[in-house]
């Protein structure tokens, strides 16, 4: 076999950039900047990352974003007061709370607190149920990543057996069932495993297409994937590499080296889901915007 097509995350994101600068004009036009804001609690490496790609990808687009950066032991009660505050203040159409946060703040107490209306990572309880209805609202990011480097790759899910490795409420739940619904980039028969699942390998090597977000180094080698399944890659692991200058690389949940010599198509890590979740939050944004 042939190795396999790379799904670049980072043109498929240009793209969806690129389809929203019409609809940022419009906005515009009518006295109206997509604004997000941004709540960071505490000092936590990765988060401090995504939030200054996020100020960037803003910036880029033409859009409003700020970020509140509150200590590591905030309150619960200043954490609400603040959501609150922002609920009520026209600036921002989207308002996102960096996750994960600091023990004891609940991220679930917080992100109930959002207005479903301003709910930029769409994982609101009342969008979450408008998603699983099939009604609009806005989607969560990384699944509605996933979609798109499907739809951009000419991939269709419809008919296809889909296996997700993972069941978090974030990745693993959501693109379950947007890819079973009755809807574009759906029809799919869907399989969720977990750390509970039995002989997961097994499953795993009937899937058309496999998407892996759990959270584990290279954890998916090629005897979880049969000759020309699509993988699609969440993961975001850091693992010691001396020969580096940072002391480390980041690798996925999938071993690249092997199973993209057996795959069809497979996303890279980096480069990849990781880069269309900022995409996405733009998109969410500018959706919140115009409603």
């Amino acid at each position: 076999m042939n190795p396999a097509r790379i799904i670049d995350g980072k043109i498929i994101s240009a793209n969806v950039r690129e389809s929203l600068k019409p609809r940022i004009s419009v906005l515009k036009e009518r006295g109206i900047v997509p604004g997000l804001a941004v709540i960071l609690v505490g000092d936590d490496p990765a988060s401090q990352v995504y939030v200054g790609m996020k100020e960037k990808a803003f910036r880029e687009m033409g859009m409003f974003s700020q970020t509140y950066r509150l200590p590591t032991a905030t309150s619960q009660q200043s954490l609400k007061e603040l959501i609150e505050q922002l609920n009520h203040d026209d600036r921002f159409h989207g308002i996102l709370v960096q996750i994960p946060l600091p023990a004891p703040l609940d991220a679930n107490e917080a992100i109930l607190q959002i207005s479903p209306d301003k709910d930029a990572d769409g994982l609101h309880p009342t969008n979450i149920g408008k998603m699983v209805l099939g009604m609009t609202a806005p989607l969560p990011c990384t699944p509605h990543g996933i979609l798109m480097m499907l739809k951009y790759s000419g991939i269709d899910p419809s008919g296809k057996h889909v296996v997700v490795i993972g069941r978090s409420n974030i990745v693993g739940k959501p693109i379950a069932n947007l890819l079973l619904q009755k809807r574009e980039l759906g029809n799919a028969t869907v399989t969720l495993c977990h750390t509970q699942t039995r002989d997961i390998q097994a499953i795993c090597r009937q899937a058309d297409i496999l998407i892996a977000a759990i959270g584990k180094a290279e954890f998916v080698d090629k005897s979880f994937v049969k000759p020309g399944c699509v993988v699609i890659d969440v993961g975001m692991n850091r693992v010691e590499d001396s020969t580096t200058i940072k002391g480390y690389r980041l690798v996925g949940d999938v071993k690249y080296s092997e199973v993209s010599e057996i795959a069809e198509a497979i996303t890279p890590v980096p480069g990849g889901v990781g880069v269309m979740t900022i995409s996405m939050l733009l998109s969410n944004t500018v959706y919140l915007a115009e409603q």
